[in-house]
């Protein structure tokens, strides 16, 4: 029987939000790809100011869809002006999209993210970014059997049909790459290594740990640099670095992290983290009273299936050269026979790409990668008005 009607209610309480948060973990429960995402990073996402410095720039909303006294479905809204400042004028977000497959409550989630993206002043809505586009950004459109990896996002299969629905178009796609690495490279990816390591001109070392915030302050700017032109950067500000760098340093190990240096000044560095939902999907989403024991134990030496590699930047002067394909290679080689010796990896995940950044591609093409995962992002204009 059809149910009652729809009402769509901001999320402004603490108890709201703990339904926002919630709604998910009644959505997915029969997914076995799903990993359920940790409560307490969830609620820090979005609490505002105190645990999330993207709110220095941006601000957002959150409402809930109701259905009979049941929460059925979720979404945000948000304004950034370092979006507006690098992206374009008036494009507005939302994200966190979540629904139970009904284009009636879609739709109204949806109209409600638009209208007030238009009260703010935005002539676009783009989505979904969940708050921007170094959370997790796009909708997963292939790929759902498998599970996420660390940081990835995961939906079900039938979202991409209620947003299309709704008028939206997607305008990028975002790839994931996935290849088996306890066997080595294609030879000329051997050779090109030999080579470099022979010639001595590029050098890539370990960051050390012990002097986190300098090797930080390294990989960041060269990541704004590299980044700098492609689709969709936004820079990340001293503050998210910071608070980035907390909540990764668990699990960031000194030889998975590799900078490369010509003639001793640093201009590439590559960045991979085991997969640690490998390590949290069976603890329910919650780290309290005891799984935070297990989570610490399993972090001291880990052993893991899956590494992913989430960033690998070349300082922009020698992006299209000779010389960054031996760093990629360098490096990604570097990589892949530490967490084979080291962490004990089967696989290992590069991504996102984007669709048309042609030099990834390659290197992925070149190392027998293939694209396991996509991820869209869509775009509507507000001035089409409501649904």
């Amino acid at each position: 029987m059809p149910g009652g009607p729809i009402t769509i209610v901001e999320a402004t309480t603490a108890a709201d939000r703990k339904r926002f948060i919630e709604l998910i973990y009644t959505l997915y429960a029969n997914d076995p790809a799903w990993v359920p995402p940790l409560r307490g990073e969830a609620r820090e996402l979005i609490e505002g100011i105190k645990t999330n410095p993207w709110f220095e720039h941006g601000r957002a909303k959150y409402w809930l869809a109701m259905q009979d006294g049941k929460v059925v479905g979720r979404i945000s809204a948000q304004v950034d002006t370092l979006v507006i400042n690098h992206m374009g004028p008036g494009i507005g977000h939302w994200g966190m999209f979540e629904c139970i497959d009904d284009q009636g409550v879609a739709d109204k989630l949806l109209d409600t993210a638009e209208a007030w993206l238009a009260a703010e002043g935005m002539t676009t809505a783009m989505g979904p970014f969940s708050l921007s586009i170094w959370d997790e950004p796009g909708l997963l459109v292939s790929g759902f059997e498998r599970p996420p990896t660390v940081m990835m996002g995961h939906h079900l299969d039938y979202y991409a049909r209620l947003i299309e629905a709704h008028g939206y178009v997607g305008i990028k796609d975002l790839h994931t790459y996935e290849l088996p690495i306890d066997k080595p490279f294609p030879d000329i990816v051997q050779k090109i290594v030999a080579a470099s390591e022979k010639s001595g001109k590029v050098k890539t070392r370990m960051v050390d740990k012990s002097k986190f915030a300098e090797e930080a302050a390294i990989i960041l700017g060269i990541l704004n640099d590299a980044w700098s032109e492609n689709w969709g950067f936004v820079p990340l500000t001293p503050l998210e670095v910071a608070h980035v760098g907390v909540k990764l340093k668990p699990i960031v190990y000194n030889d998975l992290v590799r900078i490369a240096e010509v003639d001793g000044v640093p201009v590439a560095f590559l960045i991979a983290l085991p997969d640690l939902n490998e390590f949290t999907a069976d603890l329910g989403g919650r780290l309290f009273p005891f799984n935070f024991i297990k989570l610490l134990w399993r972090l001291r030496k880990p052993k893991i299936r899956r590494i992913r590699v989430p960033l690998l930047g070349v300082v922009k002067s020698l992006q299209g050269t000779r010389l960054a394909s031996i760093m990629a290679f360098q490096m990604i080689e570097y990589i892949r026979r530490t967490a084979v010796e080291n962490y004990g990896a089967k696989r290992g995940e590069i991504g996102w790409i984007l669709e048309d950044n042609g030099p990834m591609r390659s290197i992925a093409d070149v190392i027998e990668a293939q694209v396991t995962k996509t991820y869209r992002i869509y775009e509507r204009p507000l001035a089409a008005g409501a649904h």
